[in-house]
């Protein structure tokens, strides 16, 4: 069988600016949970120790967990954490070895269905409540795709005490598999959440996420938004041209400070 790539085939990869994380001290590698409808491999990594550690769900890219994810899940676990990244379209194939963003958006966005990949995360926690993880100290992180599925999850879990949600669509019109957006979930949330945007994003507008923004200060949940004015889609992504040093470290740094304080 061959080998998937380390990071994906739909954008070129900018070695001079890829992180690397080293597993020394953790306990990390790949498995699976069980789901109703297959077994869903996920990767995880936490320090060594029989815990129990705060939990970090990671959601991937728009790519599936990649290299890059792997290393964040690393980076959360170098800090303390039990984290968990799952490949949430695993019933449809491998997206890293698709040729295009838009080849992924047709054969895997548009066909994960929201309701299976919120179950496929209950699974996921579960999975990581069982393995070393304080189910009472749960947060929720996400990019790109994943930064959209962020807020919907918050709305989702109870069990959720924070999310930072990085960069994901906000709002548009609602589809069988995808009915509801985060604008249309703010008053919902469980959990206190921090979104982290670009002002120069191409394809999240400004305002919808001053949408977001004003939805949220109506909630009154405690969420909250921060734009980096000069940043692309996908800042955080340190192995792509999009990568902006400064504001990538801002956002880890908030990151964690707001699981922190909020009990993550």
């Amino acid at each position: 069988m061959t080998a998937a790539p380390p990071f994906t085939s739909a954008v070129p990869t900018v070695e001079s600016t890829v992180i690397r994380t080293p597993a020394d001290g953790l306990v990390h590698g790949a498995t699976t949970v069980r789901t109703p409808t297959g077994e869903l491999p996920i990767y995880h990594a936490s320090p060594e120790g029989s815990g129990p550690f705060p939990i970090v769900l990671v959601i991937q890219e728009i790519f599936g967990v990649h290299e890059h994810i792997r290393d964040v899940v690393r980076r959360f676990a170098k800090a303390g954490y039990l984290a968990v990244a799952p490949e949430l379209y695993f019933r449809l194939g491998d997206p890293s070895k698709a040729a295009s963003i838009d080849e992924i958006r047709a054969n895997f966005v548009a066909k994960a269905p929201d309701a299976l990949v919120l179950s496929d995360l209950d699974d996921t926690l579960a999975w990581a409540t069982a393995n070393g993880g304080d189910k009472a100290r749960v947060g929720v992180t996400g990019f790109c795709w994943g930064g959209r599925i962020t807020w919907l999850y918050a709305a989702h879990q109870p069990k959720v005490k924070a999310g930072v949600a990085w960069y994901g669509r906000l709002a548009g019109p609602g589809t069988p598999n995808s009915p509801r957006h985060p604008v249309d979930v703010a008053g919902e949330l469980k959990a206190p959440v921090l979104g982290l945007y670009g002002g120069e994003d191409t394809g999240i507008p400004l305002a919808d996420v001053d949408r977001l923004r004003a939805a949220l200060e109506s909630a009154g949940n405690g969420s909250t938004v921060v734009v980096y004015p000069t940043a692309p889609h996908a800042f955080f992504a340190d192995y792509r041209s999009s990568y902006r040093e400064a504001d990538a470290r801002d956002g880890w740094s908030r990151t964690l400070d707001w699981f922190s304080r909020h009990g993550v």
